[in-house]
């Protein structure tokens, strides 16, 4: 069951010029809620720009437009429904070899930009008892090897989901994860872009150490993406977790997403990691030690 249609409610959507929050916004103007759609650039307001979908400059990390993005808020006679924090950056290396200063920008929109947006409208949403939307990831729940960063920014997005969640569930406001698994968006090439970036940036010694596995984890993400969700089939999950009247805790996007879930609550963590090793396994170079 959803909520009205006709009742022009306010959806604020960040991560919003591409993917899963651009399909995110348009379905939600489609059935009639007005939706702030957060973007970093002008040419990507001027793309989604439509009808019920008024596009906002908003970089999660600085704290002067999520600052102006409060203020907008608050200036609508609209009720704020729903937030959705979707925005998020993709980057793999190994542990030993991501700069630090990767590691800082990575939880900086993964984690704490979601904070600051959630910080910033939570007033509001306690005011119209609305919620909270997370786009967490599989990877939220499981790290494979080069994800320490995406993945530990992800599993802290959880926990802070659960907390928040049971801080604000007696106040009326509830709070939703989203774990999707492969997802054909921009966000994927970008990520492998990235990690052979980074993988060009390693020692001699950490090559020898990872450069197979950084290309065989590239091989990968790309059959994942490629087989993957579309965005607007993962964002009709997102819409829902937004219009149903009580939605679930947590919801996995795709059959991936809740293949792997289940696996990771039935295996060991020794099975749990021959398992991925075995299909990684497949995507190694030829003559490749695994």
């Amino acid at each position: 069951m959803t909520l009205s249609s006709e009742a022009q409610k306010l959806v604020v959507v960040t991560g919003a010029s591409t993917g899963m929050g651009a399909s995110t916004a348009r379905e939600l103007a489609r059935r009639g809620f007005h939706v702030l759609a957060g973007v970093r650039r002008d040419r990507d307001a001027d793309a989604i720009r439509a009808t019920g979908v008024e596009p906002v400059i908003l970089d999660i990390t600085e704290p002067e437009q999520v600052e102006a993005l409060a203020a907008r808020v608050g200036a609508d006679r609209r009720t704020l429904h729903a937030l959705v924090n979707n925005a998020g950056v993709q980057v793999n290396a190994p542990v030993e070899a991501l700069p630090m200063a990767e590691w800082r920008r990575v939880f900086e929109v993964n984690l704490f930009g979601h904070i600051a947006v959630t910080q910033a409208l939570l007033p509001e949403l306690l005011r119209t008892k609305g919620r909270v939307i997370n786009i967490s990831s599989i990877g939220g729940k499981y790290a494979m090897a080069t994800y320490g960063a995406y993945a530990g920014a992800k599993f802290a997005l959880e926990a802070v989901s659960d907390s928040l969640r049971r801080e604000v569930a007696p106040l009326g406001v509830q709070v939703v994860v989203v774990e999707p698994g492969g997802v054909r968006t921009e966000i994927a090439a970008r990520g492998i872009a990235t990690a052979n970036d980074l993988a060009a940036r390693m020692t001699p010694e950490q090559d020898r150490r990872y450069g197979d596995l950084v290309r065989a984890n590239n091989r990968l993400m790309a059959s994942g993406t490629a087989s993957g969700l579309a965005a607007d089939a993962a964002a009709q999950v997102i819409v829902g977790a937004v219009t149903t009247r009580r939605p679930r805790p947590r919801y996995t996007a795709g059959r991936d997403a809740a293949l792997i879930m289940r696996l990771c609550r039935l295996l060991s963590d020794r099975t749990l990691d021959r398992t991925l090793a075995a299909n990684l396994r497949r995507h190694y170079p030829k003559g490749a030690t695994a």
